[in-house]
Parts: structure tokens; C-alpha cells; sequence
């Protein structure tokens, strides 16, 4: 199995908790019903030991070419367990058999395991584009978004298993072999998992497919596309424990 991993360092400021690091993209390669496949899992990696995401937003291909190059292979009712780019949803407690299913499906998440009990849900935006997410593509230009809906339980929390003590999971993009999957942007909310604790919040791009040479990666990072990270002003969105900016409709 092929794997490559890349991380594209946030560019970020000396705000006192603030310890995003970085997107974290890891590929390989699978083959199903002799379809291959690229399998790409994102993480955003923080540098605390308690750091806690709470959600996603403002996902957006940085182009304006938006199609359905992601496939799907979940057990809901709108598809039924079949590799396919025309069906399926992002809910992460519907992806099946972990040996069937789950290694080919297309999901989003904050954290935690892939299964029936993972808290994570999507945000209004998603229903607001019709259909929800359970639709096989981004809807386009509504920063679509995702949080963890019961945050006492630590989900998006580093070092609480699947989890590892610097990376929390937050998308599986399964795409045919070769397929450029373009860049991604997306914001994250998140805290260093003390009560009461300030929401932070960074935001950067991630790339799928082919991983651009370490020249270009540092080019795309004085061109911007490195995360930033600031607190917020103004008014919040407050929902079972989840700040997000009311700048982003939910």
C-alpha cells in the first residue's frame, strides 16, 4: 500500500493558547470491485496535550470547478453499500462494515470513530443546499460545516482514542486512482479542552492528489494558502456548548 503524508504549516499568531499546527493529509492507495482507488485521511494536528475541536466550516474547493469526484460505499438507504459517485452520504455513523464498507466510503468527522455512536453532525448549511448531507458532493459556495454535537464527550479531544496525542481525523475523501482532487479550504473551531476555555479558531487549505514538491508547498505558503489563525469578534453562534461565527448562517 502507498502512502504519503503531508502536512501544510499554519502561519500563526502569538495568541496565548493557540496551538493549531497544521492540516495533515494522508494517502493511500485500495482497490474495490477492481475499481482503484486514492484514499486521503485529513487531520488537523495541534501541539497541546488537551486541545479539543469542536467543529468545521467554510469548506470550499478554492476553484470555482466544483463536480462529484467522491465516492461512496455506505449503508444508507441512498445507496445501499455500493462504490458510487451518484449516492451516498457524509454521516459518519452510517459507513458499515469496517472491512467492506468503511475503507471505500467518502465521510466527514470530528474525531472519534467511524460507527453508529460518533456524535459528529452537519450544520444548517448543508439542508440550506438541499438535501442535506446525505448527497455524494460538496455543495458549492455555502460553507458547509460539521461539529461535534456533544462536546462533553471529548470527541475532537487529542490523545482520546482513535484519536493520537497530536492528530484529530476530520474527513476520509475516497476518489477514483489519479483524480486531482484540487484544494480544499476549512476552517476549524477549537479549545484547549478546559470548560469555560475560549473558542479559537484557524483556517487554511489542504490539497488532495498529487503532493506538490517541498518548493511549491513553501510558495503556496507566501501566497497565503497557509493557515491563519484569530480570535473572533462580535457576535458568536452559540449551540450545546459549540461558539461558530454568526458571520456563517446556520
Amino acid at each position: 500500500m502507498k502512502l504519503t503524508a503531508l502536512a501544510l504549516a499554519a502561519a500563526v499568531s502569538s495568541v496565548s493558547s493557540a496551538t493549531f499546527v497544521s492540516y495533515v493529509v494522508v494517502k493511500t492507495s485500495a482497490t474495490s470491485g477492481g475499481v482503484s482507488l486514492d484514499v486521503s485521511n485529513v487531520y488537523a494536528r495541534f501541539d497541546g496535550a488537551t486541545d479539543t475541536l469542536l467543529n468545521c466550516f467554510n469548506f470550499n474547493r478554492t476553484d470555482s470547478s466544483v463536480t462529484n469526484i467522491f465516492n461512496h460505499k455506505d449503508n444508507s438507504s441512498y445507496n445501499g453499500g455500493i462504490l458510487s459517485k451518484q449516492y451516498g452520504t457524509w454521516n459518519p455513523t452510517l459507513t458499515g462494515s469496517p472491512t467492506l464498507n468503511r475503507p471505500y466510503d467518502s465521510y466527514l468527522v470530528i474525531g472519534g470513530a467511524p460507527t453508529a455512536t460518533n456524535t459528529t453532525a452537519a450544520d444548517p448549511s448543508w439542508p440550506a443546499a438541499g438535501g442535506g448531507w446525505n448527497r455524494p458532493d460538496v455543495p458549492n459556495g455555502v460553507n458547509a460545516g460539521w461539529y461535534n454535537s456533544s462536546p462533553p464527550n471529548f470527541q475532537g479531544r487529542v490523545g482520546v482514542a482513535p484519536n493520537t496525542a497530536t492528530d484529530v481525523k476530520i474527513v476520509q475523501f475516497v476518489v477514483d486512482a489519479g483524480i486531482d482532487g484540487r484544494t480544499w479550504n476549512l476552517k476549524i473551531g477549537y479549545n484547549n479542552g478546559v470548560t469555560g476555555s475560549p473558542v479559537q479558531f484557524a483556517e487554511t487549505s489542504f490539497q488532495l492528489g498529487a503532493v506538490p514538491a517541498p518548493g511549491a508547498i513553501a510558495l503556496l505558503g507566501l501566497a497565503g494558502l497557509a493557515g491563519r489563525r484569530r480570535r473572533q469578534s462580535g457576535a458568536v453562534f452559540r449551540s450545546r456548548g459549540l461558539d461558530r461565527p454568526c458571520e456563517h448562517p446556520v
